[in-house]
């Protein structure tokens, strides 16, 4: 018989992912995550409003040196993301299918959408421009270009259903036009959301470019719609969406529309989803200068 003492599982508590770091939350404020069936998984940090301030700067910062990287440099650095996913792709199984409660064949197939996802949005960002973009056609000696330009920064609140597909189906686009990102995650299912963190701190993007909060939408919504440096809000995650339009318009931000209800993830990428975080500027050059 051995009198080895029986072993003490050690929780995991798993941190914020702000300007490329992992800092824990500046309120110090935890909650547990559990499976479909209730069993605790880990803790996950609850962030509160100096993180979303601290999130907004980082992604402020990023702005300049992300938007001004070329289109296909932009490619290059969401490529190599993908291949970050594709070498966790088992943990991003095992994490899916015990937060969504899908078997390992559903959850396989989810993982697999959201990396070919991550792939076609990659594959986008050197084509936007000849897409979206225009040499029109006017009366006089001008030439008249019109360009797709990213918004800025911009503030998700990440599908609460679909932990995975549905939170790079709407990270992915933003950061592909080159826009920085604030995502708070979903709240009952935030690990798939956090081990996507994880990968992107060790793949080739620059820190700041996305952050990821876990926490409730409710909180920390209100907090970013209402922040000035944010130039867009995404409110999919989000209950109160009449509440948050209102934040929003104190500062004059674009608040995409979304469905009511949460999306089929699983359909087939649009184009479209890349135009929700574009300008357009349109130059005019006099001929012969």
């Amino acid at each position: 018989m051995s009198n080895q003492p029986e072993r003490i599982t050690v929780a995991k508590t798993y941190k914020l992912f702000i300007g490329g770091k992992f800092p824990r939350s500046e309120s110090g404020r935890v909650y547990p995550v559990t499976d479909r069936k209730g069993n605790f998984l880990a803790n996950a940090a609850h962030a509160s409003r100096k993180d979303v301030r601290d999130a907004v700067v980082a992604a402020r910062k990023a702005f300049p040196g992300w938007s001004g990287a070329t289109a296909y440099n932009r490619g290059q650095v969401l490529y190599r993301v993908a291949e970050v996913l594709e070498g966790r792709r088992d943990q991003f199984v095992a994490e899916v299918g015990a937060a969504e409660g899908l078997s390992g064949r559903r959850a396989e197939t989810v993982v697999d959408a959201a990396i070919d996802r991550w792939v076609w949005y990659a594959g986008w960002t050197d084509k936007v421009a000849s897409v979206l973009g225009a040499a029109n056609p006017v009366a006089g000696p001008y030439f008249s270009f019109t360009v797709p330009e990213p918004t800025g920064v911009v503030g998700i609140l990440a599908p609460q259903k679909s932990s995975l597909l549905g939170l790079v189906s709407v990270l992915a686009p933003a950061l592909a036009t080159g826009c920085t990102a604030v995502v708070v995650s979903s709240a009952e299912r935030p690990l798939p959301a956090i081990t996507l963190s994880e990968v992107l701190a060790t793949s080739d993007l620059p820190g700041g470019v996305a952050n990821i909060l876990t926490g409730r939408a409710a909180e920390l919504g209100p907090w970013l719609a209402s922040h000035g440096d944010v130039n867009a809000l995404d409110p999919t995650g989000a209950e109160d969406r009449a509440e948050l339009a209102r934040e929003a318009a104190g500062t004059v931000k674009r608040v995409l529309a979304v469905p009511a209800e949460e999306p089929d993830w699983t359909q087939r990428p649009d184009i479209a989803r890349l135009r929700r975080y574009l300008e357009a500027k349109t130059v005019w050059h006099p001929m012969g200068v």
